[in-house]
C-alpha cells in the first residue's frame, strides 16, 4: 500500500502556490470526499474560503475565511463579497452541489469568469434541465413535474411503468426510487417527498420520469469560454434496488466508450448554457443510445476527481481553479492507466462490531492508493434507504491499475482481505444521524 501523506491521500505532484493569485472557494465540502480538491487548489493558488463553521482541517490550506449560514444564499454572497474586499480575488469556484448558484452570483458580482446563475439554477432544477434538453434535442428521459399523489399517479400512467420518482432539486440520489407498478406508487411518492425536505433542496416538487434501462456512466467535462471537452468517462455500479445507491466507480484513460458518449454529454452542457467550469454529466446507455440522467455543474463526488487524476494525470480541482481565473487549462493527459473505488457497505443493519483490512496484504500491495474507514465499532450500521451516503458507508478502498480489467481484479482481491462485522441482533447505540 502506498505511503500516504498526513491526510491519508497520495500526493500526485509538488507545485508552488501563487501568493498573488487568490481563489475564493465557496464551501470546502466534507473532509472525506473533498479534502483532495482543496489541497490541489491550494498547491497552486492562495485560497480564501466561505465556510459554515470555523475551519478545522481546512485551516492550514486557507489564507483567510468568512463564516456564513450556508443555507442562506444571500449570506454566502455577502461572505464572498467581504473576502473580495480583503483580497485580490482572481476566481471563484465550488465543488459543493448546493452552492452552485451563490458561487455564480459572487463571480458575476465581482466581474469574474463563471457560468451564469441561471445556468446553475438549470443544473439544480432537474425539471428545468429536462426542458432545456428537450428544446435542444438532447436525449434524456420523459419527465413530468408533480405536486401531489394524484398528479404523480396520472404522470406514471401516462409514461408507463416502470418509472422513477425523484425530488426536483437535490443530490446524492436522495429520494430517488424506481416504481414498477401502481401499488408501489404511494410509498414511493412519500419517499420522494421526504427527499425534497433534505438539506439543500430548493423545491418540494417530485418528478415522475421514464426509467432508463442500461449501464450507468458519467462523463467528466471541462468547459472554457463555452467550449466543452469530455476528458474522462466513469463507469458506475449502482445497487440497493429500487434505490440508486452508488457502489463503485472505475475510470480508464483509454476507454473507447468516451468517444461514443462525449457528443451527448457536451451537447447537454451546451443546452444548459454552461460557459465555464467542470461538469459531471450522468447518463444511461439504453437500447436507444446514451440518455442524460442529469448535468451536475461541478466535480463529481465519491473521489471521482482522484480517479481521473490517477488514470489520466488531469487534475480537475486545479483545472477548475484555472477556469475560474479565466486561464485556458492544459488538457493533455500525462498518464494512461485505470483507477477504481469501491464503496463499502455492511451486509446487514445493526451495530458495527469491526472493520479491517489484512495488514500484511495492505503493506505488500503498492497499488492500493487509500483505504479509509468512515464508521467505527459501536457505530450504527444502517442500509439504504434509511442510511445515505453519510451514514450507510463503512468506508472505501481506492486503487490504481494498468487497465480497467486489472483494476476490477484488484478490487475483488482486496475485498477478500476486508472484513466488516455487524451485530444485527442489537439496536444501534446511536441514531443514524449521529453516526459520523
Amino acid at each position: 500500500m502506498r505511503q500516504p501523506n498526513s491526510t491519508g491521500t497520495s500526493t500526485p505532484r509538488t507545485r508552488t502556490s501563487s501568493p498573488d493569485r487568490t481563489v475564493l472557494v465557496v464551501s470546502s465540502g466534507d473532509e472525506t470526499y473533498r479534502r483532495y480538491c482543496l489541497e490541489q487548489v491550494a498547491a497552486d493558488y492562495r485560497v480564501a474560503l466561505v465556510l459554515g463553521a470555523e475551519p478545522t482541517w481546512q485551516r492550514p490550506l486557507a489564507a483567510d475565511w468568512e463564516i456564513a449560514d450556508m443555507d442562506d444564499p444571500d449570506a454566502v454572497v455577502a461572505a464572498g463579497r467581504a473576502l473580495a474586499e480583503r483580497h485580490h480575488v482572481a476566481g471563484v469556484l465550488t465543488w459543493d452541489e448546493y452552492q452552485l448558484v451563490p458561487t455564480a452570483q459572487i463571480a458575476r458580482l465581482l466581474g469574474l469568469p463563471g457560468s451564469a446563475p441561471e445556468s446553475m439554477r438549470a443544473c439544480r432544477d432537474k425539471s428545468r434541465t429536462r426542458t432545456l434538453l428537450r428544446e435542444h434535442g438532447v436525449g434524456s428521459a420523459t419527465s413530468i413535474r408533480t405536486g401531489s399523489m394524484m398528479e404523480a399517479m396520472l404522470a406514471a400512467e401516462s409514461i408507463g411503468y416502470p418509472v422513477v420518482l425523484k425530488p426536483a432539486s437535490n443530490a446524492g440520489s436522495l429520494g430517488v426510487i424506481r416504481v414498477d407498478g401502481s401499488d408501489e406508487l404511494p410509498g414511493a411518492f412519500a419517499f420522494a417527498v421526504a427527499g425534497t425536505q433534505g438539506v439543500g433542496s430548493e423545491s418540494d416538487a417530485v418528478l415522475v420520469e421514464e426509467y432508463l434501462a442500461g449501464p450507468e456512466v458519467s462523463v467528466e467535462c471541462v468547459t472554457h469560454r463555452g467550449v466543452t471537452a469530455a476528458v474522462a468517462l466513469t463507469r458506475k455500479t449502482v445497487g440497493f434496488e429500487p434505490y440508486f445507491e452508488e457502489l463503485a466507480h472505475t475510470v480508464d484513460a483509454g476507454d473507447p466508450l468516451l468517444t461514443e458518449v462525449a457528443p451527448v454529454a457536451t451537447a447537454a452542457v451546451r443546452a444548459l448554457g454552461i460557459d465555464t467550469g467542470i461538469q459531471h454529466v450522468e447518463l444511461r446507455l439504453t437500447d436507444r443510445g446514451p440518455r442524460i440522467i442529469e448535468v451536475n455543474g461541478r466535480i463529481g463526488g465519491d473521489l471521482i476527481g482522484r480517479l481521473v487524476l490517477l488514470a489520466t494525470g488531469l487534475d480537475l480541482p486545479r483545472i477548475a481553479a484555472d477556469l475560474a481565473c479565466g486561464t485556458a487549462p492544459d488538457l493533455t493527459p500525462t498518464r494512461r492507466q485505470a483507477a477504481a473505488i469501491r464503496l463499502l457497505y455492511p451486509d446487514a443493519a445493526g451495530t458495527l462490531t469491526h472493520r479491517s483490512i489484512d495488514a500484511s496484504f495492505a503493506r505488500a500491495t503498492d497499488w492500493i492508493e487509500e483505504v479509509r474507514w468512515l464508521l467505527n465499532p459501536g457505530d450504527p450500521a444502517v442500509l439504504p434507504p434509511i442510511g445515505d451516503v453519510d451514514t450507510a458507508r463503512v468506508g472505501h478502498i481506492l486503487l490504481s491499475a494498468p487497465t480497467v480489467d486489472t483494476a476490477l481484479e484488484r478490487i475483488a482481491l482486496a475485498l477478500e482481505q476486508i472484513s466488516i462485522g455487524v451485530d444485527s441482533s442489537t439496536e444501534p447505540l446511536r441514531t443514524a444521524g449521529d453516526a459520523k
